[in-house]
């Protein structure tokens, strides 16, 4: 499957200078799926070099033209939808349904760039001086390296590349190795599309020595990466030493506040929807459930209802709505919480296994915990994975100040029919973002990203491409 791609470099795929590959596994079968192109020390220095030769193209480039070409990408992401739907499901075990919305996602997020890229304003300060002007405007930072992962492969590299390419930058994006196939079919489209030469470059290989070569060059002027708290602030420490510019948006641990008031039908279909996509292995998915004590029974009932119609399988079946996971390590992981949890003294109302059936592939039931308290580690450490802790509240101060108790500030979720409680909750949930009545967060034209451990820096709306950009100022005597 990966024959005709490999590194990119320079406007061409070769394969690594030393023709060394990897295994990319398929989490629905546990079968090979290919040999993907490992990259060297040598293939890296060479993407550098040819990022720093695109740069002073790109950046020359006017921007309706890089406009025009970054609207032509998004066209072509959505006529190929389909392909690169199924390289998500292959590689990373999400349903086919599910990569169709990543793949309109991505196609989204270039078409929002190629409209920004047309509107960095700059700006004409008053001078305190009668022979002078102030001007200040905005140039692109450089050379950019994008770190993407595995869960979210295609819109994850497209908000990064696109962001990027809107700004002037040429860009290095590195794909994680379970999913490097959906990415490289993503730059191949920039390729066809017209990128010049060395603008986008794909190394494919090692994510930590990539990463570290990457970051200690002095050609990298900026660092976008998503990933692990763990990962973000050993990125953080080699950036420090470049003083390089860095975007993070590092894990997640979103409470979901249900009050008493709230549509409870409506709120289990958000919980449901947002708590299961991807199986679970979501940075914003829900993974504290607060539910006001007079109306805990009842939703967790829907609940568990609706969680056992859902179809377990491998996701290129279209019935498929629960896939796999998707690694054995993740499985291994998951399955370790889940015992962790019940030895603290939860109770499991659905799940809590592999489910029968399956011979192969990385499957885990949808998991519902009652009898969780505050303490228990799934209510500190992100679960990654379907599992879905029960707990009850009093009174809107309590669930306040217990869902803010954490060290992860990306996303919250708050159900409910007063707009005094959905304003107020809303203002003083310590997340980046918050989600009054719907699970829909990720869209091109929003900020996202987060606070407290969660990082720094936004991806997506009209700020994101600030972070590409360099600020000038100049004071200009009209009086030679």
């Amino acid at each position: 499957m990966y024959e005709k791609f490999g590194q990119f470099i320079d406007g061409n795929w070769s394969p690594s200078s030393n023709k060394e590959t990897y295994k990319v596994i398929n989490p629905a079968t546990e079968e090979v799926l290919g040999h993907a192109s490992k990259a060297t020390p040598v293939d890296v220095d060479r993407a550098l070099k040819s990022a720093e030769k695109g740069l002073a193209i790109w950046r020359k480039t006017p921007p309706w033209q890089r406009a025009y070409t970054l609207r032509k990408i998004a066209d072509m992401v959505r006529e190929k939808k389909d392909v690169l739907a199924k390289w998500m499901t292959l590689e990373n075990g999400k349903p086919l349904a599910e990569g169709v919305g990543e793949t309109n996602g991505a196609a989204d997020i270039f078409e929002w760039n190629a409209e920004e890229t047309k509107r960095i304003y700059g700006q004409i300060v008053e001078s305190r001086f009668e022979d002078t002007r102030v001007h200040v405007y905005y140039q692109p930072i450089g050379v950019v390296a994008a770190l993407s992962p595995w869960n979210f492969p295609l819109v994850l590299a497209a908000r990064k590349i696109s962001t990027a390419l809107a700004a002037g930058c040429s860009v290095i994006i590195k794909p994680d190795t379970i999913t490097p196939g959906v990415v490289m079919e993503l730059v191949d489209i920039c390729r066809e599309c017209g990128i010049p030469a060395g603008v986008v470059n794909l190394l494919s290989g090692d994510p930590p020595a990539i990463a570290s070569q990457l970051i200690s060059s002095d050609i990298i002027k900026k660092i976008s990466v998503t990933g692990s708290t763990r990962v973000g602030k050993i990125i953080l420490k080699q950036a420090a030493d470049k003083l390089q510019r860095v975007t993070m948006e590092l894990s997640g641990h979103s409470p979901f506040i249900v009050f008493d008031d709230a549509d409870l039908n409506k709120a289990t279909d958000i919980a449901i929807a947002a708590k299961f996509r991807n199986n679970g292995q979501v940075c914003i998915s829900p993974n504290r459930f607060y539910i006001q004590e007079s109306k805990k029974d009842e939703f967790v009932g829907l609940f568990i209802e609706k969680t056992k119609k859902l179809k377990i399988g491998n996701g290129m079946d279209p019935d498929t709505q629960l896939g796999p996971l998707t690694t054995q390590k993740r499985l291994n992981e998951v399955e370790e919480l889940v015992e962790k949890t019940k030895q603290e003294g939860a109770k499991v109302l659905l799940g809590g296994k592999r489910p029968a059936g399956f011979n192969k592939g990385f499957y885990y039931e949808p998991t519902v915990f009652d009898d969780v308290k505050d303490d228990f580690t799934i209510m500190k450490q992100e679960p990654f994975g379907p599992l879905v802790p029960m707990l009850s509240f009093k009174s809107f101060d309590e669930v306040i100040e217990r869902a803010n108790d954490n060290d992860l500030g990306l996303c919250s979720y708050i159900c409910t029919n007063s707009m005094d409680k959905a304003y107020r909750a809303s203002e003083l949930m310590e997340a980046g973002i918050a989600c009054v009545n719907t699970g829909v967060v990720a869209v091109a034209e929003a900020p996202f990203g987060g606070i407290k451990q969660t990082g720094y820096g936004r991806e997506g709306g009209s700020n994101a491409i600030k972070d590409y950009l360099n600020v000038k100022y100049t004071h200009m005597g009209i009086k030679g």
